[in-house]
């Protein structure tokens, strides 16, 4: 994942946490999880809708 090994990671982890705080973060996760949900949905939903069509 971009050249970083698994310290690298659990550094810019813990920078996060500092700065934003735990329930930010949360948050956050749930957020971009929530419109990767929508996002797949939609997809899923144009595949459906030419696969009608044809």
């Amino acid at each position: 994942m971009f050249g970083l090994g698994t310290t690298e990671i659990i550094i810019l982890a813990g920078i996060l946490v500092l700065l934003f705080g735990s329930k930010k973060i949360a948050d956050l996760a749930r957020s971009v999880a929530e419109a990767v949900k929508i996002l797949r949905n939609s997809f899923k939903d144009e595949e459906d809708k030419i696969d009608k069509k044809n």
